[in-house]
């Protein structure tokens, strides 16, 4: 299943949407406890939602810490935002 991190943009179909990086999370954990296998798509920039653990790239650091190596994309505008997330899964994520 494919969990969409957006605050914004609507999610496309047969996605999940989360609009904060907490909420993110949940999701992530729940499909676990059901042996769902989890996707992501995310953006950086979560505006008011940020409050609730971050932008974009806090979710990624936990996927590290965590080691929740999924198959991951991403769709922010934030061309800096991108390359920091895009860094932690050219680094970690098992080739």
């Amino acid at each position: 299943m494919i969990i969409y991190l957006d605050d914004i943009r609507e999610n496309p179909r047969n996605t999940i949407l989360a609009k904060s990086v907490n909420e993110c999370k949940k999701f992530i954990i729940r499909l676990e406890s059901f042996n769902i296998p989890v996707e992501l798509d995310i953006d950086h920039d979560l505006g008011d939602f940020a409050k609730d653990g971050g932008d974009g790239i806090e979710l990624v650091k936990w996927l590290v810490e965590t080691e929740r190596f999924y198959p991951i994309q991403f769709h922010t505008m934030n061309p800096v935002g991108l390359q920091n997330m895009q860094a932690l899964v050219d680094r970690y994520w098992p080739t």
